[in-house]
């Protein structure tokens, strides 16, 4: 194990809050996590809160401190957790893709989202935490969200959570080591290769409405590249566009 041995503590506001004081008392190596059984303030995308019954899944952070890296490119650093989920799972059950940018899905429904935070210094990312939920072995979802599923759910099996978090801190540390040693070209093709509705038609919406499109490509930086039915090129930027599941 070429990482720090992931520390856990039975309840926080947020795993990303408490890695966070952690680096903040300079007690955080590169790649130190941290794992919770409950959080109280679970965190999501676009301000959404991360619904998970005290002591079924897997919520946990990472902290890398990458070196000389722009700002501009912070997307490969999202591209190195969504691979590692989207590895981890696919040793489990079959189905499993990524939805841009960063959610992990199960066929229709989503099985993971992340949070990432970064800290910049000048125009460069000086530290940058990325906190995930993994539905492991919740059974029933109150909250509303329309489109949850555990990895139990799928499968029928239960999971040992922190079996879960080493094999993803596993594949962290591997595609880590990929991007130091100048390999993120190779990062971003197995990232769109794993992308959710890579191929065909499917429908989408943005300011002007619903359209049908296929993935044409995803840039460097994120950007979303779609091609309509009517040969338009259009391109998107984080919460610019969404899916219609």
């Amino acid at each position: 194990m070429n990482y720090p041995k992931p520390i856990y503590i039975p309840q926080t506001t947020s795993t990303n809050v408490s890695l966070a004081d952690i680096c903040s008392k300079g007690e955080a190596d590169n790649l130190t996590s941290v794992y919770s059984s409950f959080q109280t303030d679970g965190r999501g995308q676009r301000g959404n809160k991360w619904e998970s019954e005290d002591g079924k899944n897997l919520l946990f952070s990472f902290v890398i401190f990458p070196k000389g890296l722009p700002a501009k490119e912070h997307f490969i650093l999202l591209q190195i957790t969504a691979l590692a989920l989207f590895d981890t799972l696919t040793e489990y059950t079959d189905g499993i893709s990524i939805k841009w940018p960063n959610d992990i899905y199960w066929m229709d429904k989503k099985i993971c989202g992340t949070l990432i935070e970064n800290d910049l210094s000048g125009m460069n990312i000086e530290r940058s935490i990325s906190g995930t939920g993994v539905n492991l072995n919740q059974k029933i979802f109150r909250s509303g969200t329309p489109n949850p599923v555990s990895l139990s759910q799928i499968t029928g099996k239960e999971y040992d959570i922190e079996t879960v978090l080493y094999k993803i801190m596993d594949y962290v540390n591997g595609y880590y080591g990929m991007f130091c040693n100048g390999e993120s070209e190779t990062i971003r093709k197995k990232y769109f290769d794993a992308i959710y509705r890579k191929d065909g038609f499917h429908t989408y919406k943005d300011d002007n409405g619903t359209f049908e499109a296929m993935i044409e490509d995803i840039e460097k930086d994120g950007r979303f590249i779609l091609k309509d039915k009517e040969g338009n090129v259009r391109k998107y930027l984080f919460k610019e566009v969404s899916y219609i599941i």
